[in-house]
């Protein structure tokens, strides 16, 4: 399981140091999945449209934790972020990152 973690940076401690840091909380699913129930206080960019709103999120200046339905688009989008100099990391699937938020 730890190889797991350090590959897709799942660990409850990286979700954890990255609140402590401020991190925002992205939602990166449709707007239906949003709408249909989501994290409080999260920002909700659709992945489909994270390429063309990349400014958005940096001019926040703060690490990001992603988040989706399973865990999959969030990884494709901590790596989108991350290739445009911001830190980020997947917080996976919405139900894991709730259980890791407490």
């Amino acid at each position: 399981m730890g190889l797991f973690n350090a590959l897709f940076g799942k660990s409850t401690n990286n979700v954890a140091e990255y609140i402590e840091k401020g991190a925002i909380i992205l939602d990166v699913r449709t707007k239906s999945e949003y709408q249909g129930g989501h994290i409080k206080n999260a920002k909700h960019i659709p992945l489909q449209e994270l390429g063309n709103r990349i400014n958005e999120i940096k001019k926040l200046n703060k690490p990001v934790i992603a988040y989706c339905a399973s865990g999959m688009r969030s990884g494709s989008a901590s790596s989108m972020l991350k290739s445009n100099g911001v830190d980020a990391i997947n917080g996976g699937g919405i139900s894991s990152l709730q259980r890791k938020l407490g």
